[in-house]
């Protein structure tokens, strides 16, 4: 009887979405560099020499990561301003934001992907065309202005510092006086729904 290997039960992009899943767990955990590719393979229940066979290095299977947590945040702009124009495009993109980065995954992906773009240029470069695509999203959803949609980017890095620093659990005006809107609408997922970030 021939027995399979992990490897070899699955088609080549199915453990690759696999890998993507269990690599995107792993750098949340422990950022670029402090993740091994053992690790990751652990927790794909595969082989080391695997991970490379798909991705070729760490470096390139962090990008994949990184690339992937951008592809998630257009889709979930696009999904959320479907019908939509204007003001009510990026109120309903904001609130979708707000409540993809309750996902201490992706939160955390997305803050080591611009700790490490600060010193890898390769990974700087897929985090500058993921911006790109997000904006372009953004943009393309609803129609506004350069400014307005300045301002709808630098709401959205409010909310990664709000849902990491876990600002709307922080009972000081300080605090409240940058989670909360006008109208008292919080900007962010508490601390405690985006998970423990510590």
């Amino acid at each position: 009887m021939i027995v399979m290997s992990p490897e070899s039960r699955m088609s080549a992009e199915d453990r690759r979405e696999d890998v993507l899943r269990a690599a995107a767990a792993a750098f949340a955990e422990g950022g670029y560099k402090g993740t091994s590719t053992e690790d990751i393979a652990a927790r794909a229940g595969i082989s080391q020499p695997y991970i490379f066979r798909l991705f070729g290095s760490k470096r390139e299977l962090f990008i994949a990561v990184v690339e992937n947590c951008f592809r998630r945040t257009v889709a979930t702009f696009d999904k959320a301003a479907e019908g939509l124009s204007g003001d009510e495009a990026l109120a309903a993109m904001g609130h979708a934001y707000s409540e993809l980065i309750r996902d201490h995954t992706m939160l955390l992906v997305e803050l080591h992907a611009f700790a490490a773009a600060a010193q890898d240029e390769l990974v700087r470069q897929a985090a500058q065309k993921g911006m790109h695509d997000v904006c372009q999203a953004a943009s393309r959803a609803s129609g506004v202005d350069v400014e307005s949609l300045r301002e709808f980017v630098a709401r959205g890095m409010l909310c990664n510092v709000v849902a990491a620093l876990g600002l709307d659990q922080l009972d000081e005006a300080w605090a409240r006086q940058l989670f909360l809107s006008p109208t008292g609408a919080v900007t962010a997922p508490t601390q405690q729904a985006a998970g423990d970030i510590s």
